[in-house]
């Protein structure tokens, strides 16, 4: 199998699946193209949303005592949940983390699926995880965490791509210096001097924060045909635009033209 990494998705966490689905589809114009039964068996629901070749997914307890919910529990709502990235081999992306001091929390396969979750706290800001599905190497269509069908409900009229994600940080040049050592790619700089991690899908950046501040996916950046119409159905549903984005599962959202 041919080597090949995709930085495939983006997982918020919410207290509860409804409101923040119906007001995702709503605001950003997406579908949404799966809901996964089985992680019902973590205490869980979520929805997933393409967004050209990367997802959106949301995912809220329904239990007591998840790794989510003491997720919001500890970051009191703010910041993303995970960032997950589509591999030739998963495994052996973990055992690299693994000699870097990076532990495993989740190794499993499922039909073909196969999943390797890093721990949040040696990641630091969120969770890393790394799959394959089988032919994904061949065919990006291939991705069983957004169900079969997924390229169905794929939709470019109004939100188009993610752009990037800001990992917020009080140490950006040495938290993408891990993260480069976690997923095996150079850091490289912004036009505005940050440090970036650059990939064909979107770019994660590292954004500076005041000292003792927590470590968190805190921004989205998406390509839109009309952004201002995307903040004004943000502000139709109570999110308050600010400084041209709205607050969404944990995260600022923010449209741009593109």
């Amino acid at each position: 199998m041919a080597p090949y990494l995709r930085f495939r998705q983006v997982c918020l966490v919410a207290p509860s699946l409804e409101p923040a689905a119906t007001d995702l589809s709503f605001i950003l114009g997406l579908d949404i193209c799966f809901r996964d039964p089985a992680v019902g068996k973590y205490g869980l629901e979520n929805a997933l949303w393409p967004v050209g070749d990367m997802f959106i997914e949301i995912v809220a307890p329904t239990r007591e005592d998840t790794a989510a919910g003491r997720f919001l529990a500890r970051s009191k709502g703010h910041g993303g949940y995970m960032a997950i990235f589509d591999c030739d081999d998963p495994r052996a992306r973990g055992a690299h983390a693994e000699k870097i001091g990076v532990k495993k929390i989740v190794d499993h396969t499922h039909g073909a699926y196969t999943g390797v979750q890093l721990h949040p706290r040696d990641c630091r800001a969120a969770m890393i995880e790394f799959n394959h599905t089988v032919n994904g190497d061949k065919d990006s269509t291939h991705y069983a965490p957004a169900g079969i069908d997924w390229t169905r409900h794929r939709r470019a009229d109004q939100t188009r791509k993610i752009v990037s994600i800001d990992v917020e940080t009080p140490k950006p040049a040495e938290l993408a210096a891990h993260w480069a050592d976690i997923i095996q790619v150079p850091v490289n700089t912004d036009k505005d001097g940050a440090p970036v991690l650059r990939f064909v899908e979107a770019d994660i950046r590292f954004m500076p924060v005041a000292d003792g501040a927590p470590e968190c996916i805190g921004a989205m950046t998406f390509a839109c045909a009309d952004p201002a119409s995307v903040l004004q159905r943000a502000n139709a549903r109570g999110y308050a635009p600010h400084g041209g984005a709205f607050h969404l599962s944990g995260v600022r959202m923010r449209p741009v033209a593109g």
